[in-house]
């Protein structure tokens, strides 16, 4: 006898269950506009915003005051006036100067010491205080006559990879991983279970695993979709490079859906409303928003949190991405954040398993 002959009527139910149920979740999606739009339309949004902000341009020139009280600030002023690299602007008095500071209208004064000398003051916890510093005493010097002892050239290059967008993209990505996969499956858990829809379920010879599973296989297709749709938008408006293989990229990709997929069921398996359920997935999610290196590198916190850091699953997937397609890494150069996203797939499914509750 077949296969088919052979399965019980109880076996092929739940066979054809979980392809129903699959379904469903794929029509409750469709039919939902402002999951649709968080899902495809707003991270599309923010890449735009993004990488209008910080698209590459020449640096900023910074603005030096110089503070008119003697010959020797109109030197100054004459002298930095003549470097293209930065802005000057003259104060009739230490007060209004003061005030260009103090409010950073200015990054820094150069003023006169009454010696013949240049007094610099600024802040040297603003980075770009620190930097118009150098620039302003090059061009001041340069001005009194200073030479180079050494020769030197410069050649430019535009790379991509480098650039902030090709930073954020990546980081998109994975944050869109991590919020469809979180709240799509948990909101829709939660919202059965107050509809009282799941304990219905109880009467079926359909599990509790075979339920759940139901869920991260809905998440395949739109993952195809959720990829294909910021990706490809970034590699066509703003060239972000992809040196990885296409098809580690795409195992990285599913292996982190479905990560987030188990958590999203892990934060749903006992709540009964949607609010309780909002409020869980905002305190697992909110602390990666932050620390897992979205929109800046996760290495600006200190040092004793980093093991904390990298042990959280968007950060592995963040770091994953970025090594994929900005440094064409291999699986195997990736396995670490692997075994990190891996091992929280297999934690948070088996934990929902355990916890789930039907009502």
């Amino acid at each position: 006898m077949s296969d088919m002959e052979t399965r019980t009527p109880s076996r092929r139910f739940v066979d054809r269950s979980i392809v129903q149920l699959t379904l469903v979740r794929f029509r409750e999606f469709i039919r939902q506009p402002e999951a649709v739009f968080w899902t495809f339309v707003f991270p599309i949004l923010l890449a735009v915003g993004l990488g209008l902000a910080f698209r590459s341009r020449a640096p900023e020139r910074p603005l030096i005051g110089v503070v008119s009280s003697d010959a020797t600030a109109a030197g100054i002023f004459a002298s930095l006036q003549k470097d293209s690299t930065l802005t000057a602007e003259s104060f009739t008095s230490d007060t209004a100067a003061q005030h260009a500071l103090r409010t950073a209208k200015v990054a820094i004064l150069a003023v006169s010491d009454g010696r013949g000398g240049v007094r610099y003051i600024y802040d040297p916890q603003r980075s770009e205080s620190a930097i118009a510093r150098l620039v302003a005493d090059r061009a001041i010097q340069t001005g009194a006559g200073r030479a180079d002892p050494v020769a030197v050239s410069e050649m430019k290059v535009t790379e991509r990879g480098s650039r902030y967008i090709d930073f954020v993209i990546p980081g998109l990505l994975g944050m869109n991983l991590m919020g469809s996969g979180i709240w799509g499956l948990g909101f829709a858990i939660v919202d059965s279970r107050s509809k009282r829809l799941l304990k219905r379920f109880m009467a079926t010879p359909m599990s509790r695993a075979e339920y759940l599973m139901s869920f991260l296989f809905s998440r395949m297709f739109f993952l195809i979709l959720e990829v294909v749709t910021l990706l490809g938008f970034g590699v066509l408006a703003f060239k972000v490079p992809m040196r990885g293989s296409i098809l580690d990229l795409a195992l990285i990709c599913i292996l982190s859906a479905l990560t987030f997929g188990g958590v999203g069921l892990l934060v749903a398996s006992r709540a009964k409303t949607v609010e309780g359920v909002s409020g869980l997935m905002n305190f697992v999610m909110l602390p990666m928003w932050i620390l897992s290196g979205v929109f800046f590198s996760s290495n600006n916190f200190p040092s004793i949190v980093q093991p904390l850091i990298r042990i959280l699953p968007l950060t592995a997937v963040n770091d994953a991405l970025r090594a994929n397609m900005l440094e064409g890494a291999s699986l195997g150069g990736v396995a670490p954040q692997l075994i990190v996203i891996a091992a929280w797939l297999v934690i948070s499914f088996a934990a929902a398993l355990k916890l789930f509750r039907w009502r």
